[in-house]
């Protein structure tokens, strides 16, 4: 089943749209179809706290390397220089 959706635009925005919906060789409906879609699609981030779950349960089922932060900062540090020696 599909459904009318109604929205108001002034006569600046409509024309915007128009042009770019012919510029693209779509009817003003697709562009606007497909742009709603893209936007649904770039906003559906995950849930949080599924998120913070996943990363709970990972923690206890698997052993994960650790070190203290100075260490870690180190290993990056080495990692950047080689990075540049290699490509000096």
């Amino acid at each position: 089943m599909t459904q009318r959706l109604q929205v108001l635009f002034d006569d600046t925005e409509l024309d915007e749209i128009r042009e770019q919906a012919a510029r693209e060789r779509l009817t003003v409906a697709e562009w606007v179809r497909q742009t709603l879609r893209a936007a649904r699609a770039r906003s559906a981030a995950p849930d949080p706290a599924a998120r913070i779950l996943a990363v709970r349960e990972a923690a206890a089922r698997y052993e994960f390397p650790v070190s203290d932060v100075e260490s870690m900062n180190a290993d990056i540090a080495r990692g950047y220089a080689d990075d540049h020696a290699r490509h000096s």
